[in-house]
C-alpha cells in the first residue's frame, strides 16, 4: 500500500512535467513565428519605405493619396485575419503558416508608411520601448499564478470601445479624442499581452507537441502576440513619435 502511494505520487509529478515541457516547446514555438513575422514585416516596411518606385505602387507621390492597390493594402490584413480565425478547421497548417507569412507581408508594406510620417530614429526608440514592455508583460503572464481570465475580458471590452471610439473619430476628427484612444490603447494591450501568454500557456499544455492541430494553435497564438505588440507599438508612437 505504501508502494503504491509513492508510484502514484511519482506518476503525478512525471504528468505535470510532461505538460510543463509541451506548454515551453509550444510558446517558444509561438514567439519563433511571431519574431519571424515581425522580421518580414520590418523588412517590408523599410523596402517600400525607402524605394520610390515600391512606394509609387502605393500612394501618389505628388498628391500623397493611397493607389488602389494602396487601399487593398490597408485593409487586407484585417480580410487575411478573418480568414485565418474563422478557417482554422477548415484550413491545413501548411496553408495557414503561407496565409500567415503573406500577412505580415502585407502588414509590413502598409506599415511603410510610418517611416515616411515619423523621424526614423523616433520610430527606433519606440520599437526599443515598445519591446521592452511587451517582454515584461509577456513573462509575467507566463510566471503568474494568478487567473486572469476575468482581466482578459475586461481587456477586450476595451478593445472594443477603443474600436467603436475610433470609427466615431473617423467621422469627427477630433485630436483630443485620438490622444486619448492611444492611452488606452497601450493600457489594454499591456493588458492583452499578459492575458494571452497566460491563454497560450494553458493551451499548450493541453496539447500533443508535433501534431497538426498545435502546429495551427501556434500560428494562431503567434499572430495574436503579434497583433498586441503591433498595437501597442503604434499607440505609443502616436503618443511619443516625433513627426519630420
Amino acid at each position: 500500500m505504501e508502494n503504491n502511494k509513492l508510484d502514484y505520487q511519482y506518476d503525478s509529478v512525471v504528468q505535470l512535467d510532461d505538460e510543463s515541457a509541451s506548454s515551453r516547446k509550444f510558446i517558444a514555438n509561438v514567439f519563433l513565428w511571431m519574431f519571424v513575422a515581425l522580421g518580414i514585416s520590418a523588412f517590408c516596411a523599410y523596402m517600400f519605405a525607402s524605394d520610390m518606385s515600391l512606394l509609387s505602387q502605393l500612394i501618389d507621390v505628388n498628391t500623397g493619396r493611397r493607389t488602389g492597390l494602396g487601399t487593398i493594402v490597408m485593409f487586407a490584413p484585417l480580410i487575411f485575419v478573418m480568414v485565418m480565425s474563422f478557417g482554422l478547421n477548415k484550413l491545413s497548417a501548411p496553408v495557414l503558416t503561407i496565409l500567415f507569412l503573406l500577412f505580415a507581408v502585407l502588414m509590413g508594406s502598409s506599415l511603410s508608411f510610418i517611416l515616411l510620417v515619423y523621424a526614423t530614429s523616433s520610430v527606433l526608440g519606440v520599437f526599443i520601448t515598445a519591446s521592452a514592455v511587451f517582454g515584461i508583460m509577456a513573462v509575467a503572464g507566463y510566471t503568474t499564478n494568478q487567473d486572469l481570465t476575468k482581466f482578459g475580458s475586461l481587456m477586450i471590452m476595451g478593445l472594443i470601445g477603443m474600436i467603436i471610439a475610433s470609427v466615431v473619430n473617423m467621422f469627427i476628427q477630433s485630436p483630443g479624442m485620438s490622444k486619448a484612444i492611444s492611452y488606452i490603447g497601450v493600457i489594454v494591450f499591456v493588458g492583452l499581452t499578459a492575458y494571452d501568454v497566460q491563454k497560450l500557456k494553458r493551451i499548450g499544455a493541453g496539447l500533443e507537441y508535433g501534431a497538426a492541430d498545435t502546429k495551427k494553435m501556434a500560428i494562431m497564438g503567434a499572430l495574436t502576440l503579434y497583433l498586441d505588440f503591433i498595437n501597442l507599438f503604434l499607440s505609443l508612437l502616436r503618443i511619443f513619435g516625433s513627426r519630420k
